[in-house]
């Protein structure tokens, strides 16, 4: 599992331009499975995504559809995480494997 930090690299006026479409990114990748929590950081400088991937390289290939990724409007900070306990209504999506 990796937890992904993004932090905008231009204006919010530039951000704001891909928000719809990486919204669209989001709920392609919630559909799959492969997201498990994401949202803006506070203040907006960017946001966190945790991703169920197994290798940075697979976390990697999911992020770099992001919008933000292809328009460079983002820079991407990567942080390998192994659960070892989570409150009981997430217990089983985060320790099936």
């Amino acid at each position: 599992m990796y937890v992904v930090e993004l932090s905008y690299t231009k204006p919010m006026s530039d951000v704001d331009v891909h928000l719809d479409a990486h919204r669209a990114f989001l709920d392609e990748h919630y559909a799959k499975g492969v997201f498990l929590l994401s949202g803006p950081k506070e203040p907006r400088t960017g946001g966190i995504i945790v991703v169920d991937a197994q290798t940075e390289e697979e976390a990697r290939s999911y992020i770099e559809q992001d919008p933000f990724f292809v328009h460079h409007v983002a820079e991407y900070h990567y942080i390998a995480f192994r659960p070892t306990k989570a409150d009981p209504s997430l217990q089983a999506r985060l320790f099936q494997k």
